[in-house]
């Protein structure tokens, strides 16, 4: 199964790194790392779907899961990184159920989605047709992005929709929607949060949060907070971190 849907099925914390530098030698290091996923991000980074096959290839000898952070709420693009063999979906923006909806049954094969089938790398390029359909139902992973003071109101509605494993806030884009950015720490940002938190707890679905500085007290504290799905930091936060320590006089 997914290395990631597993372990938050057994209520496990699953840590992932996030890319913005689409090149499958920065995947390599970091899921050689240890990271039980990847997120490429398509939103912010110039990623086309080319690099994100490769960056899947370059991370599979790992075990570590490639995640694909979409443009949008954008089922066709969805389609498109899980042909490529992406093991599954971050779908940003999402500010109702029916944009749940949508995602949670563009990733999925019918009868339980509308995803057409093709002869992919995904379906192992039709080896084993009907199994591989079957196991991609059962495995396929997607986390939707509450990232607005609205959605976070409408957490309970959105969660309460089937085929979702994830719920991650977006504590920048949070914080912007309430018309105090970068304040992370104020108590609007952090009683939205809670809203997510509490959603997440009784629809069954694993609270998500990206802890953007490199450091892993930040992370403890985020798991003592109750959440289980992390995103640590950034490849170019790692890289700036790298270069100033050694430049530290």
């Amino acid at each position: 199964m997914n290395k990631t849907k597993q372990k938050l099925k057994n209520n496990e914390t699953a840590l992932g790194g996030w890319m913005l530098i689409p090149h499958p030698a920065i995947a390599e290091l970091m899921a050689g790392e240890g990271f039980d996923w990847i997120a490429l991000d398509m939103e912010h980074a110039a990623v086309d779907l080319s690099v994100v096959e490769q960056i899947e290839r370059a991370v599979r000898p790992s075990g570590c899961d490639l995640l694909v952070r979409l443009d949008g709420v954008n089922p066709v693009l969805a389609k498109h990184v899980l042909d490529a063999g992406a093991k599954g979906v971050i779908v940003p923006s999402v500010m109702s159920a029916e944009d749940a909806d949508r995602m949670a049954t563009a990733v999925r094969y019918p009868p339980q989605g509308n995803r057409g089938t093709s002869l992919s790398r995904a379906l192992d390029y039709g080896r084993d047709f009907a199994d591989t359909i079957r196991r991609h139902n059962d495995e396929v992973f997607v986390a939707v992005m509450l990232e607005h003071v609205l959605a976070a109101e409408r957490a309970d509605e959105i969660l309460a929709r089937p085929g979702l494993d994830a719920a991650f806030i977006g504590p920048y884009d949070l914080s912007a929607s309430l018309g105090i950015a970068g304040q992370l720490d104020d108590p609007r940002v952090l009683a939205a949060e809670q809203k997510v938190l509490a959603a997440c707890s009784r629809h069954g679905v694993a609270p998500g949060y990206h802890v953007v500085a490199p450091e892993r007290r930040r992370i403890d504290e985020r798991i003592a907070a109750g959440y289980r799905f992390i995103g640590c930091s950034l490849d170019t936060h790692f890289i700036m971190q790298g270069c100033r320590e050694m430049l530290r006089k």
